[in-house]
């Protein structure tokens, strides 16, 4: 499953600043990811940008420098991107900016500033935090109540909406029927546990056999499991 929290990617060749920045976004209950060289965030990036929501990118990188990063992530997204940099020049600002950075800060900066400008990118992206589960194929939209698998809108039941995030908040737990009964249709639901057998039946038709998440338990209930290869 996807933390909840924002994960911001952040590139730094400092190893001093690079930890200063990592402490302090976890203590702003941010995810982060660290590397200090060009060729690593590229790597990085590209095997994890469905789920990085920003990137800090110094602008002086070895291997590869921070403009050229900047530039080749942006061929192919438009994830917010704040340059942090020792360049003051306008020059440089601009071409930070020309090239796709949304933001510029300069070195030396106040974390508390940098923080300000993190909170604006992200608010501007309209991804209401925690919001979004991911458990392989499946995406789920907490705010407006629906699922994709692969990126396609399943056309869920209210209920069957519950009973899927249900199932994702307990990934690889042994769920018997009556604990199903009682946490998606409430202890006062006078129906019998054959209900969420149906309900199952229903979803699991919906995401075809190709996306085999939810395992029958003989003579217990359902485990949810992504086991894609």
């Amino acid at each position: 499953m996807k933390d909840s929290r924002y994960l911001i990617l952040v590139v730094e060749d400092d190893y001093k600043l690079a930890r200063t920045l990592e402490d302090f976004l976890l203590a702003n209950q941010f995810s982060v990811m660290l590397v200090m060289d060009g060729q690593a965030a590229l790597d990085i990036y590209f095997a994890n940008n469905h789920l990085i929501d920003l990137i800090l990118l110094d602008g002086m990188l070895p291997k590869v420098d921070g403009y050229d990063v900047l530039k080749t992530i942006r061929e192919y997204s438009d994830v917010p991107i704040i340059m942090l940099t020792a360049r003051e020049s306008e020059e440089e600002q601009l071409k930070g900016l020309e090239t796709g950075a949304d933001n510029y800060i300069t070195k030396p900066f106040l974390l508390r500033v940098l923080k300000a400008h993190i909170d604006a990118l992200l608010k501007r992206t309209g991804k209401p935090e925690g919001n979004t589960v991911e458990m392989g194929r499946l995406t789920l939209n907490l705010g407006a109540r629906k699922a994709y698998l692969d990126g396609k809108l399943l056309n869920l039941t209210p209920k069957e909406f519950d009973l899927i995030h249900h199932f994702c908040k307990n990934e690889n737990v042994v769920l018997s029927r009556e604990s199903i009964l009682d946490a998606v249709w409430g202890y006062d639901y006078e129906g019998d546990i054959r209900t969420v057998d149906t309900l199952v039946k229903q979803i699991r038709r919906k995401l075809t056999d190709s996306c085999p998440y939810i395992h029958s338990v003989y003579g217990v209930g359902y485990r949810f499991e992504v086991n894609d290869a």
